[in-house]
C-alpha cells in the first residue's frame, strides 16, 4: 500500500524529528541540533545528532539515518505502513484510507491474528490442566521453569480438543481454515486440529504478533518429532525467525546473535541466560532471513547440532550465503560437540560452557575450507584440484567485488600449500635448492654482519653474491643467465655486478680486466672483502658446494626484492585499492609461492 506524498509531507510537517526522537533518547541542546546516547549502539558518548531543519537524525557510531518513518521502523521493528499510522495519529491526522481491496487485506490480518491469539492463550492453560501432565512433566525435565514457558507462550493440544467449535462461535470457517491451524478429513468431513498431542511454540512475526506454530510429539510416535504451519497468506517459512522479535531488542548491547536448529535450543538456551538467540522457522536458512538478521546483527553464529547431518547442514548454509557477506555483514560457524544439540550442551556445561564454545567460532570461509579439509585426501591430487575449482566456484559467487579478490586469494594461498611442492619431503628429496644444514650462509653471515655494522638482509646476499662472483668467476659464468636476470637494490653493486659478467664474456686479457675493474671499483671490492664473511663459511667447500651457495643466493634474493615489493603494494592498498596494484600483487605472492 503506496501512500501519497502529500500525506507523508503532512506528517513530518506537523512533527519534527526531535519530537519523535524525544520518545526514545534523551536529547540535549547543542547549537542547531540535538545530541544523544546511539538507541542503536551501547555506548558511553554520544555520538548521535538530530537535525530538524534537515529533517534527519544521524548516528555516527552505527551509520544509521534517516526520518521520523525510519527512525520508528528501525527503533519499534515495525514496517512503513505501522509506522505512518502511528505518527498520523500523533499528528492529529486521520489514517489513510485505501482501497476496498486493502482494507478487506487489513482486516483479514486482523482477524487471522485474534485466531492465533485466542488459540494460543487457550492451549497454553490447556498445559496447566490436571489431564495434560505429561505435557508440563515434559518440558520442566528439558529444564524449563513456568516463567519462560509463560514468556514464550508455550502450549499443549490434547487429543480430539473442541477448541474448532469454539472459534466458529466468534469467526468464520473461511477466517478459521485461513491459518491452517486445522485440515479436514476427507472421510468425515470434519476439522481436526494439525497439532493435536503436540507441545506448540508460537511463532512471531517481528512485531511479536503470533502468525505461525511449531508443534513438538511428547510420546514416542510414528508421527514426525517436529511439525510446523502450513504457509499461508501471512506467513512465510523462508521470511521467519523464531525468537527475533525478542532477540533484537538486545542490539544496542551486542552485534553477535546465535542461530540453533529449533524451537526447544531457543529456548532451552533462553532460559539460561543468553538471549541473544533464534532460530530459522522449519527451513534451510534462506537469503531473505539473513538479510533481515543482519538489520539488527552483523555477526551473526550459526550454531548446530555435532552429528554428521548437522555439521552438513551448516555446510549447506554457508555456501548458500557466501555470495552475501561483506566487509559489515559477516557469518560465523561454531559447531557443537559429535551427538551434541545447544540444549544438551547448555544442560552438561551450563550458560558459561556454551559461551567458552562460541567464542571459537570460525568465520564462514575458515569454515568452509576447515570442513573440505577433513573430508579429501590431501596426498590425492585430483582431489584437490577438484577442491579448487569448487573453492573458486565459490568465492567468484561473492557479490562485493573487492571482498571476493581477498577471499579467493586467501583461499588460494592455503591450497598451494597442499600441493606436493610445498611438501617438506618432496623437497628434501628432490629439489636441488632446498637449503641444508651445511649451507645455512645468510643465517651466520647476518648475525655477524649485524655485529658489525647492522647490514639489511639483502645488502647481506648482495655482497655474497658479488663475494663469489669475484673469487669463484668460473662458477659465475655458468650462471651468467640466472645472474643478469637478478637486479641489486644498490647502484654501486649492480654496476660491479654487471661490469664483471660483461667483461668476461668478452674477448680480451683476462688479466687486464681484472686490474681494470680492480682499479674501477677498488673502493667497492674492499667494502665486499670487509664486510662479506662468506669467505669464513666457503672455506673448504668444492666447486658443487659453491655452485649450491651461488642457486641459493640467488633465490634469497628474487625472494627479498619481491617481499619488498609486496610489502609497498600492500601499504599502498591500504590507502587506495588499485585494480593494477592488487593485480601486481596477486602476481608477485604467485611468484614468491612458485620459488
Amino acid at each position: 500500500m503506496k501512500y501519497p506524498k502529500e500525506y507523508l509531507d503532512e506528517i513530518k510537517l506537523r512533527l519534527k524529528v526531535s519530537q519523535v526522537v524525544g520518545k526514545t533518547v534523551q536529547l540535549k541542546k547543542r547549537g542547531k541540533e540535538f545530541v544523544g546516547l546511539s538507541p542503536f549502539k551501547n555506548e558511553k558518548s554520544p555520538s548521535f545528532t538530530v537535525n530538524d531543519e534537515k529533517e534527519f537524525y544521524h548516528c555516527f557510531s552505527s551509520s544509521e539515518h534517516g526520518n521520523i518513518f525510519d527512525f520508528l521502523m528501525k527503533t519499534k521493528s515495525i514496517g512503513f505502513g505501522e509506522a505512518v499510522r502511528i505518527l498520523a495519529a500523533e499528528a492529529g491526522m486521520q489514517p489513510y484510507r485505501f482501497s476496498n481491496f486493502d482494507q478487506k487485506k487489513d482486516l483479514r490480518f486482523q482477524t487471522y491474528k485474534n485466531i492465533f491469539r485466542d488459540y494460543t492463550n487457550y492451549f497454553n492453560q490447556q498445559l496447566f490442566e490436571q489431564n495434560n501432565q505429561d505435557a508440563i512433566n515434559y518440558l520442566f525435565k528439558r529444564g524449563l521453569k513456568k516463567n519462560i514457558i509463560e514468556e514464550f507462550k508455550l502450549g499443549y493440544v490434547p487429543w480430539k480438543n473442541n477448541f474448532y467449535d469454539d472459534l466458529l462461535k466468534k469467526y468464520s470457517e473461511e477466517d478459521i481454515n485461513l491459518t491452517g491451524l486445522y485440515y479436514k478429513n476427507d472421510k468425515t468431513g470434519k476439522y481436526i486440529d494439525r497439532f493435536n498431542s503436540r507441545v506448540i511454540f508460537p511463532v512471531n512475526n517481528i512485531t511479536g504478533d503470533t502468525i505461525a506454530l511449531g508443534g513438538r510429539i511428547i510420546r514416542e510416535s510414528k508421527l514426525a518429532k517436529y511439525i510446523n504451519s502450513p504457509e499461508t497468506e501471512f506467513y512465510k517459512k523462508g521470511n521467519m525467525i523464531f525468537n527475533l522479535d525478542k532477540a533484537k531488542d538486545l542490539r544496542s548491547k551486542t552485534d553477535e546473535v546465535l542461530i540453533v536448529e529449533g524451537y526447544m535450543d531457543v529456548v532451552s538456551v533462553y532460559a539460561s541466560g543468553i538471549k541473544n538467540v533464534i532460530a530459522n522457522s522449519g527451513t534451510a536458512l534462506t537469503e531473505r532471513q539473513i538479510s533481515l538478521i543482519w538489520k539488527f546483527f552483523p555477526n551473526p553464529i550459526i550454531c548446530l547440532d555435532g552429528d554428521e547431518s548437522g555439521q552438513k547442514a551448516a555446510l549447506r548454509i554457508a555456501e548458500r550465503l557466501f555470495p552475501l557477506i561483506n566487509e559489515k555483514n559477516k557469518i560465523y560457524f561454531s559447531i557443537m560437540p559429535e551427538g551434541k544439540d545447544p540444549d544438551d550442551y547448555i544442560k552438561q556445561n551450563g550458560k558459561e560452557g556454551l559461551l567458552n564454545l562460541i567464542k571459537e567460532k570460525d568465520i564462514i570461509q575458515s569454515f568452509i575450507w576447515n570442513y573440505h579439509l577433513g573430508i579429501i585426501d590431501q596426498n590425492n591430487p585430483y582431489e584437490i584440484s577438484k577442491f579448487e575449482k569448487e573453492i573458486k566456484k565459490l568465492s567468484y559467487s561473492i557479490q562485493d567485488e573487492t571482498l571476493k579478490k581477498y577471499v579467493l586469494e586467501d583461499f588460494l594461498e592455503k591450497i598451494k600449500k597442499l600441493t606436493p611442492i610445498q611438501n617438506s619431503s618432496y623437497n628434501q628429496r628432490y629439489s636441488p635448492f632446498k637449503k641444508k644444514k651445511n649451507y645455512q650462509i645468510l643465517k651466520e653471515t647476518q648475525i655477524l654482519h649485524q655485529k658489525r655494522k647492522g647490514l639489511s638482509k639483502i645488502q647481506i646476499i648482495e655482497f655474497s653474491i658479488l663475494f663469489i662472483i669475484l673469487n669463484y668467476l668460473e662458477i659465475a659464468l655458468k650462471k651468467i643467465e640466472e645472474l643478469q636476470e637478478i637486479v641489486f637494490l644498490t647502484e654501486k653493486n649492480e654496476s660491479l655486478k654487471t661490469t664483471i659478467l660483461n667483461s668476461f664474456t668478452e674477448e680480451g686479457d683476462k688479466e687486464s680486466i681484472r686490474l681494470k675493474i680492480s682499479n674501477e671499483f677498488g673502493n667497492i671490492i674492499e667494502e665486499i672483502n670487509e664486510n662479506s664473511n662468506i669467505q669464513i663459511i666457503s672455506k673448504n667447500k668444492n666447486e658443487a658446494d659453491i655452485s649450491i651457495l651461488l642457486d641459493e643466493l640467488i633465490l634469497d634474493h628474487k625472494e627479498q626484492r619481491n617481499l619488498r615489493k609486496i610489502e609497498s603494494l600492500e601499504q599502498k592498498l591500504i590507502n587506495n585499492l588499485d585494480e593494477n596494484s592488487y593485480s601486481e600483487l596477486i602476481k608477485l605472492k604467485s611468484q614468491l609461492n612458485r620459488e
